[in-house]
Order: C-alpha cells, then structure tokens, then sequence
C-alpha cells in the first residue's frame, strides 16, 4: 500500500526535510503541500525545490483534499495554525501527524476525543527525534529515584514556544513517577524575577534561545553526593526524520490519537 502524503509547512526548514524524506520513501507518495498564502501552483514554483518537485500547492485543506484525497496531512507549521489544522483535517478524514507544539490541554483533550469518534490514528510528537524520546523515557524512569530535577532546554532563536513541547513532555512524563515535592531552600528568594525558570509540579524548567542551536536538552536529577546528568542533541534537522517515517507509517494503524513518540517505538 502506497500512503498518500500532504505536507503543511513545507517552506520551513522542517517542511523542506520532509518533503525530501516523504519523496525518497517507496512506500510513499507526496500528492499536495498546503501553505498559508498563495506561494505558486506547485513546490517548484517556490524556487525552494527542484524543477521535478511538480507537487501542487494549496491554500485550503479542504479543496485540497477533495482534489487528491491524501491519507495522512503532516503539519509542520506554527502553534497559531496547527490546532486549526488538525481538527479539520479529522474531521475531513485525514489522519494527522503533527510536529508542532503549543497545543493547549483543552485542544488535546478535543482533538483526543474526535480523533477516537472519528476511529482515525493522529500523532502529535513534541520531538520526532529517536534519540530525544529515549532521553524522556529514561527520564522518566530515573525520576522515581531521583526526584530532583531540573530541565534546560536550548533552541534556535526563531522558536515561537517556551518551554519547549519536548521539555514540558519531560517533566509530564517524570510527573508519573516522581512525587510532587518543592526543591531548593524553604526560604529561597529570586532577586531577579525568573531567575529560577519556569515550575512544574517543583521541577524547573529554563529555556535558552540563542542563534546556531538546533534542539538540545539536558535532564539534571541530583541526589545525595551524585548527579545524573541525561543529555540529547539534534545538530540539524535530518534527526527528526526517521520519527516522521515511522509516525506517517503508524498513523495509518492507529484509531486514536497518540500523543508522544514513546508510545509507539516500545
């Protein structure tokens, strides 16, 4: 079976790996791009892609699913799109698979609950990278033992969220294990605002923005004499792609929505 593949986003830097990775995958078959403004009649016309990328570009999802009907709709926009997109591509039939992060727990719970309505697969992934999901689950497992943690995340300074949608995921996925408790001094005081990054359940979370990041993310978890330091870098944006193979090819599987990667990869 050929899965039909659509693309939303494919002028970003992530979009552009996709579109690369969707065409070289035989099982695989890249039939429309949406975009949010009138950028040409195919990708390349966008001058971003060879002359043979003859993929036509749409501006509306539901034109463009009538069209060419694809199976799967891979998002890889921005936080003030994504949610929107997603919920009408279910509702069109199209099965999700979302790179994007920003939802609210409010969308997610929406999304959640037409995806399972609908019996259709979405995967939303805070990080498509493998390396980065094996970071949280040891994560995960590591925080029962050592409570303690902090989380620093690092970007590229164009990134619109913070915390970032991987950081968050971390310390949700550790909130499972570890027992909700307040670190640092009782009498601890911040003489600048911030300065101990954001909480979550005690955690802290810091965020760094700066121009020659990628993706990075340190899980610090500190006890009596000894520090565990878990550590994953994306040095560029190929890292993310094996995860968006895996997620177009699972999605087709599923009937509910999967929030995260660790659920998929065992």
């Amino acid at each position: 079976m050929t899965i039909k593949v659509a693309i939303a986003g494919a002028r970003g830097k992530m979009g552009k790996e996709a579109v690369h990775t969707v065409m070289e995958n035989a099982d695989m078959e890249l039939v429309a791009a949406l975009d949010y403004k009138d950028i040409g009649a195919t990708l390349a016309e966008t001058g971003l892609f060879p002359e043979s990328f003859q993929v036509p570009v749409f501006t509306d999802l539901e034109k463009l699913h009538g069209q060419h009907a694809p199976d799967v709709l891979v998002d890889l926009t921005t936080p003030e799109h994504v949610y929107a997109h997603t919920k009408q591509a279910l509702q069109l039939g199209i099965r999700p698979v979302v790179g994007t992060t920003g939802f609210s727990t409010e969308e997610l719970k929406e999304l959640t609950e037409l995806a399972k309505t609908s019996a259709l697969g979405c995967i939303i992934a805070p990080n498509f990278a493998v390396g980065a999901v094996l970071m949280m689950k040891f994560a995960e497992q590591a925080a029962k033992y050592l409570p303690d943690v902090e989380i620093i995340e690092m970007h590229h300074d164009q990134k619109l969220d913070a915390p970032s949608g991987t950081a968050m995921k971390t310390a949700h996925m550790m909130s499972e294990t570890r027992q909700v408790h307040r670190q640092g001094h009782l009498d601890e005081k911040e003489t600048l605002p911030g300065a101990r990054g954001a909480d979550y359940e005690g955690m802290r979370i810091h965020s760094v923005r700066l121009p020659g990041l990628v993706a990075h993310q340190q899980v610090l978890l500190g006890g009596e004499g000894q520090l565990l330091t878990l550590r994953h870098d994306s040095f560029n944006r190929g890292s993310f792609m094996s995860g968006v193979s895996l997620s177009i090819r699972e999605v087709v599987e599923r009937k509910e929505l999967i929030y995260g990667l660790e659920h998929i990869i065992g």
